[in-house]
């Protein structure tokens, strides 16, 4: 068995239908439900957090990281 885990259950994940802990017989199966989920919570969450997907045996993660947001700045130093 493979399966997809949202690595944290953010506040938007709770709220909405998606399930953590899926298990599927084909880890391909896995993946492309892993891709397909992480696309729409990117797109439709609230943009706090970005979702990335990495294979990790027969687990499928999905991880949580904080969402960069850019000042105009390119962090060369020079600007402060």
């Amino acid at each position: 068995m493979f399966k997809v885990i949202v690595e944290k259950e953010c506040g938007c994940f709770k709220k909405s239908n998606f399930k953590n802990n899926i298990e599927f017989t084909t880890k391909d199966s896995a993946l492309i439900e892993a891709i397909e989920m992480a696309k729409e919570m990117n797109s439709t969450f609230c943009k706090k957090h970005e979702f990335t997907v990495k294979e990790d045996g027969n687990n499928i993660s999905i991880l949580v990281d904080e969402r960069q947001t850019h000042s105009g700045c390119c962090g060369g130093g020079h600007c402060s």
